[in-house]
């Protein structure tokens, strides 16, 4: 008898493991289809696979799920049929044909993108490669949705032998959704965090190849300074040791050069995120730094990763006379430390701020240095983290630059909100360009063509950046920036689609970077132009801006 209760329970498993729910492929052949549809960045036929199978298990689920749920409702006491043949012909024809229709406007689309970024084409014999990623992971992510189904089916029925079935089916769900839960968040995803930590801490005590510690006095790290070349970090190490030489700058400008000032306090130079800004913040008064013309804080991602191209202009700009202080409060890169660590983003930007403030207030108005702030990404959130309204930091800088901000970013987010009437989105006016330019490219500097008083900031935002663009909003609200124009290098065939347009402005956030400059998540040469307008640098031109291109990048 027991042997029979085996033998049953086994072929319920394996029934339950290898049916096919026709609800289910409806849904997954309707968002394997929505996958194909023009997103904000091009994409590899390796990514577009793996966004194709993704998108499948997912409509697969959302399809078994609807199913389920109308059963339920309806509540009929005899079995549900199953679907006649002609419906899963039909149901084959309809994906076959219209897959191999999605996947054709798939490439024309992908190819009108890559035109607008001056990325290279792509053919449709990639079209095989990205449908046998797809399937390969379709079926794998099925397979564990349907372990997961069964052992909800197996709790339901256990408890459907003490209660009623109808009750025993929502506490069942109910205690599988609350177990797995549980799981993810108090086993699965703690353990993550701790390999990720783990993992990128033992990442931050590596040295980059072509890094070496500092042997002026007038870098962290260096003879003399307070904290020591390893506590920096990897990022921290890179940022101190690297920017233009003064035979550079001299070179560049014609005229003796001072060198810049580099300063930085990583993870390891203190024990909180006060203590580190503080250690920062000293190394900028031992290296001399508040005399210096420009005094530059600089919020970095979680890591300590600044974009190189910030600092190196204001250094070519003001010819050496300047000096950046930054801090590191994370060992993760951005996009995780955007996930798990912007409270202390936002702490990280205040302190190191406020340190700095205090201490230039301190000097006689007469002889203070200019001060100002920047930052990209999650470093742009952190680097307004200090300002309660863009006159707040008018008031207290003399200038700021944030690039590919995010829709956490409060300052940005209230001042796109309240945007001057009839200006769209991806390019804001806020108080007829008073105090604040929004900008994808520098010919939108001079827009609008009222003056920009002084103290002047400016945020840099493509139409095509996921990662400003991304907002848990998109599953069920079309944005603005989609209901208005388009922006210069986002496709008039984009269009808004309720839960698919968040899953794919999502997946472009993983490729953000691995587009030319000037496009996604890629910035590097309006910033030159930005500062050059923000700033007014005594004796610099346009002309200078062009010819300081070519010694720029992002990293190092």
């Amino acid at each position: 008898m027991a042997s029979t209760k085996v033998s049953g329970a086994g072929r319920k498993l394996r029934y339950r493991l290898t049916h096919v729910s026709y609800g289910g492929l409806v849904g997954a052949t309707v968002l394997l289809l929505a996958s194909t549809t023009p997103s904000l960045l091009p994409r590899g036929w390796m990514f577009q696979g793996i966004v194709s199978g993704g998108a499948a298990a997912i409509g697969y689920g959302i399809g078994v799920f609807l199913v389920w749920l109308v059963r339920f409702m309806i509540s009929r006491e005899e079995p549900w049929p199953s679907p006649q043949k002609f419906w899963w012909w039909a149901l084959a024809f309809v994906a076959v044909w219209d897959s191999a229709l999605m996947f054709y406007w798939f490439v024309r689309w992908q190819n009108n993108l890559r035109d607008l970024m001056g990325v290279e084409r792509i053919g449709y014999d990639v079209i095989p490669e990205i449908i046998g990623v797809a399937v390969v992971v379709f079926l794998l992510l099925m397979f564990i949705g349907k372990l997961w189904g069964a052992a909800t089916l197996w709790v339901v029925h256990t408890l459907g032998k003490l209660i009623p079935a109808r009750i025993a089916t929502v506490a069942g769900a109910a205690v599988v959704v609350a177990l797995t839960v549980a799981l993810v968040n108090g086993v699965l995803v703690d353990n993550i965090m701790k390999a990720l930590n783990s993992s990128f801490a033992a990442a931050n005590n590596e040295t980059k190849a072509d890094v070496s510690p500092p042997t002026s006095p007038l870098r962290s790290g260096g003879p003399g300074s307070t904290v020591s070349w390893d506590s920096l970090g990897r990022e921290g190490r890179s940022n101190v040791a690297d920017g233009p030489t003064v035979a550079d700058l001299t070179a560049f400008n014609g005229t003796p050069a001072k060198e810049p000032i580099r300063t930085f306090a990583g993870l390891d130079s203190a024990d909180d995120l006060k203590d580190i800004a503080e250690a920062a913040v000293r190394e900028l008064e031992r290296t001399g730094g508040l005399k210096r013309k420009v005094v530059a804080v600089g919020s970095t991602t979680g890591s300590g990763w600044l974009n190189k191209a910030y600092m190196d202009s204001l250094e070519y700009m003001y010819n050496g006379d300047t000096a950046r202080v930054s801090m590191q409060y994370s060992y993760l890169p951005s996009w995780i430390s955007f996930l798990v660590d912007k409270e202390r983003a936002r702490q990280a930007g205040r302190l190191l701020f406020e340190e700095v403030s205090e201490r230039v207030r301190a000097i006689p108005e007469s002889e203070r240095p200019k001060i100002v702030v920047f930052g990209e990404s999650l470093g742009s959130f952190a680097g307004e983290a200090p300002f309660g309204s863009i006159p707040d930091l008018a008031a207290r800088t003399d200038g700021a630059l944030f690039t590919g901000p995010t829709f956490n970013n409060s300052l940005w987010r209230d001042t796109t909100v309240n945007r001057d009437e009839g200006t769209p989105e991806v390019l804001p006016i806020y108080q007829d360009g008073k105090h604040v330019r929004f900008i994808a490219e520098e010919d939108n500097l001079g827009r609008p063509a009222s003056p920009w008083l002084p103290n002047r900031s400016s945020y840099i935002q493509h139409a095509s950046d996921p990662i400003t663009w991304w907002n848990p909003r998109l599953l069920f609200r079309e944005p603005d920036w989609l209901k208005e124009p388009r922006g210069r290098d986002v496709l008039h065939s984009t269009h808004w689609i309720p839960v698919v347009t968040f899953l794919q402005v999502s997946a472009d956030m993983a490729v953000a970077v691995d587009v030319p400059d000037g496009h996604g998540h890629h910035y590097m040469r309006a910033i030159p132009y930005a500062w050059a307008d923000i700033l007014k640098p005594p004796g610099w031109t346009e002309a200078k801006t062009r010819q300081l291109l070519p010694h720029l990048r992002v990293d190092g």
